[in-house]
């Protein structure tokens, strides 16, 4: 997820987090990747049919109105967007007799997985929100000749896209040159299941190339491995390590993540030290070509002249937006640096903000 697409999602959820319902009557949809759209229109109208039972009579009415815009707003999609769709509906209205039944979509820049209908005081958000934890993701695949779960790690928080079987008997035992074929047989069904999940992992990551921070793979024996021959180049050059895990259903993905651990975080602190090293050297070997300081840097972006932005995640965010703003204006590369390094401290006492600049500024 670029810096555009972050920002376009958190003030989409902002306006949305304020809003509370009088009673469980805020409408919540989340539609997974090639979902049906018919399919969820039917579902919202069964349980728009549900809804007449309510019995307060203004919930009711809000709930029934508020799939009604759902519904309606659907039927303006032929198929499903390519990463999903969250849609929201509700009365927004602040006065306590008149509804205002309005409908919030947005299609998020990470794909949903989960299919949720949810009836609330508030809206869930908990699903976009998580998008926000880090602008890049790390694709986690764990796979046997059994079984194969693919997932997401963005932030602290794990995602599955996919579980797939492969009806592969186990292998035979007895001997002979039956046995011989039949295990012959067995490795090739292996082996087009690895192209089927190569061929679903290809599908899903080769569009997110800039975001796909890296590739974790799991799973037990050498299977692994084998699997990991079948990946298309591009994304077999993102795979950061290959660990072995005893699981490969939903619940291994949790410890095919603390394998990786180590792994992925020197990652993040390797990329954030570079950047504001980087900086640093500028300052001291050609300081008219650097800047820090909020309103030093501010001035600077205005004139066109960043080429590298760095801002530190200790800023509050609404000063994070408008420097983000300022830089994605003037075409600046923008860089956002955690606190948690030396480096990342090092910003934060300059300012929170800094910059590299195409060109000297006196």
């Amino acid at each position: 997820m670029d810096l555009k697409e972050k920002l376009k999602l958190k003030r989409f959820i902002r306006p949305l987090l304020k809003l509370r319902g009088r009673h469980t009557e805020l409408v919540s949809v989340y539609i997974p990747v090639d979902y049906d759209v018919i399919k969820i229109i039917q579902q919202l109208q069964e349980e728009a049919g549900t809804a007449t039972n309510i019995k307060d009579a203004r919930t009711r009415n809000n709930v029934v109105d508020s799939l009604g815009k759902v519904v309606n707003h659907l039927r303006l999609f032929k198929r499903t967007p390519p990463h999903g769709m969250a849609v929201f509906a509700g009365n927004v209205s602040e006065k306590e007799n008149k509804v205002d039944i309005q409908v919030f979509s947005i299609e998020p820049p990470v794909p949903i997985s989960q299919k949720i209908y949810r009836c609330d005081q508030y809206f869930k958000l908990d699903i976009l929100e998580a998008m926000l934890d880090e602008k890049d993701f790390y694709a986690l695949i764990l796979v046997d000749r059994k079984e194969a779960t693919i997932g997401l790690l963005r932030g602290t928080h794990i995602s599955v896209l996919n579980n797939m079987t492969s009806g592969v008997p186990g292998k035979f035992k007895a001997g002979g040159q039956s046995s011989q074929r039949l295990e012959r047989l067995i490795d090739g069904m292996a082996l087009e299941f690895y192209k089927r999940i190569a061929e679903f992992c290809n599908q899903q990551f080769l569009p997110l190339l800039k975001d796909l921070k890296g590739v974790i793979i799991g799973g037990p024996g050498h299977t692994k491995s084998e699997f990991a021959e079948e990946l298309n180049n591009e994304i077999k050059k993102k795979i950061k390590g290959i660990f072995d895990v005893t699981y490969t259903d939903e619940a291994g993905l949790s410890y095919l993540v603390d394998a990786a651990k180590d792994i992925m975080v020197e990652e993040s602190i390797i990329e954030e030290k570079a950047i504001v090293e980087k900086f640093l050297t500028t300052l001291a070997k050609e300081p008219s070509k650097a800047s820090y300081g909020k309103e030093e840097v501010k001035e600077v972006l205005n004139l066109g002249a960043v080429d590298m932005l760095l801002v530190s995640e200790s800023l509050e965010e609404e000063e994070l937006e408008t420097f983000t703003d300022l830089g994605e204006k003037y075409g600046s590369k923008i860089h956002i640096i955690s606190i948690q390094t030396k480096e990342g401290q090092q910003l934060r006492e300059l300012g929170g903000v800094a910059a590299i600049l195409r060109y000297p500024v006196s």
